[in-house]
């Protein structure tokens, strides 16, 4: 009998890798002769590296970059490798994302290691910026497009790009300076590298012929955790500025100046991106990298499916488990246990979430069950201190009754 577990990571408790594992030591701990066959998931956020290192025998690699404040820092990204065509018996897939930084011991990279993978976060998250410090207006991705330049110099022809964690709302447009897009204040001076969301308001006119000659259409996949559109209640600023520290005048003025960079890149593309679907994740980067870059988005879950080969592992599978920390009403636009779900029931296999705990508006209906480490308010604090051994018992406890069922 084959378990397929695949699930995200439970932020600020446990990653994806790790849950995971704790989850097949459960099952493995109560009936040793089931097959667990271990996908880490992500959505293109937090993990999403790991995830599909961990899916293709990849290997991590470093860069110095800038911080989304302009302060210097070594990020990582990771040229994947090939595809493992074996499902994995017991643990042994675990030990494929115990991978060193600089590359010793890794699994063989693919044929030619071309394709990369990059999570803005790792250079302009907002995990980087102190609480105090927040201010969208003041943030950007440049380090994030240093981040993508790395991987192409380190050989890649193609770059996926998570873009979940962001710290800024620049449109993409420091991202673009550091690929080789050069912008124009309205007195025809070149505006300096770093731009920020505060800056957008100054642009007059856009030069992409320095586009660096790596960065052709279809190179860069951006894999977004949201749907957003770039304007309007549900876009950017509105929507995730406050939790990246903008008052309800910085929304104001945030959305004034990427509505002005939209009208902007509509006059000098002819591309409108005020409709496109994700084009409002990470403050606009999806939207600034499919204008200037030739960029497409995808949803995150589905990219990091595709790298685990998701559909052909739940083949013949008795039974699939996914989780994340919390199942709450924003699981269902896009977010790994609702995207899991999909393709289980596709495959018409039945699926059980494990999440640390359920919010407000959760989509059970997503699930055949759902056992959550927190079952009443009192026990959060424990679920995430103890995500690990606590997802060894839920996991054990499933397996058992679903082996006397």
């Amino acid at each position: 009998m084959k378990i397929v577990i695949a699930p995200d990571t439970y932020k600020g408790s446990l990653a994806a890798v790790d849950a995971a594992a704790a989850i097949a030591e459960g099952i493995l701990a109560v009936c040793a002769n089931v097959q667990v066959d271990v996908r880490a998931m992500a959505d293109g956020g937090e993990g999403t590296v790991a995830a599909m290192v961990a899916a293709t025998g990849g290997r991590l690699l470093r860069a110095d970059v800038f911080g989304p404040l302009g302060a210097p820092l070594r990020a990582h990204y990771a040229l994947l490798g090939q595809r493992r065509e074996a499902a994995l018996p017991g643990l042994l897939g675990l030990a494929a994302a115990e991978v060193s930084a600089e590359g010793e011991g890794t699994p063989a990279i693919g044929p030619d290691g071309t394709t990369a993978v990059v999570e803005m976060a790792a250079a302009s998250g907002l995990g980087l910026v102190a609480p105090e410090h927040r201010d969208p207006r003041r943030t950007t991705t440049y380090g994030t497009g240093q981040l993508i330049m790395a991987a192409f110099d380190a050989g890649a022809r193609r770059v996926i790009l998570g873009i979940g964690g962001s710290a800024t709302i620049d449109g993409g447009a420091g991202a673009l300076q550091a690929m080789g897009v050069r912008f124009f204040d309205r007195a025809g001076e070149p505006m300096v590298c770093g731009l920020a969301g505060g800056g957008l308001k100054d642009i007059a006119r856009i030069d992409a012929t320095g586009l660096d000659r790596h960065v052709t259409p279809g190179t860069i996949l951006v894999a977004a955790d949201v749907t957003n559109p770039l304007l309007g209640p549900t876009g950017a600023a509105a929507i995730y500025g406050p939790q990246k520290g903008a008052t309800a005048e910085i929304v104001a003025e945030l959305e004034g100046a990427l509505t002005h960079f939209a009208r902007l890149i509509a006059r000098e593309t002819g591309i409108d991106v005020t409709g496109l679907l994700g084009g409002g994740a990470a403050g606009g980067l999806g939207a600034g990298l499919v204008a200037l870059a030739g960029a497409s988005i995808q949803p995150g879950v589905d990219v990091v499916a595709d790298a685990a080969d998701l559909p052909r592992r739940l083949a013949g599978a008795a039974l699939c488990i996914t989780g994340e920390g919390c199942l709450d009403s924003q699981t269902a636009y896009g977010k790994v246990a609702a995207g899991v779900a999909k393709y289980a029931k596709a495959a018409g296999v039945p699926v059980v979430c494990l999440p640390g705990q359920i919010g407000e508006d959760a989509p059970l209906d997503l699930f055949d069950r759902v056992l959550p480490l927190a079952q009443r308010p009192s026990e959060v604090n424990e679920a995430r201190w103890n995500a690990a051994a606590m997802l060894k018992a839920r996991a054990g406890k499933l397996i058992k009754e679903f082996l006397a069922s």
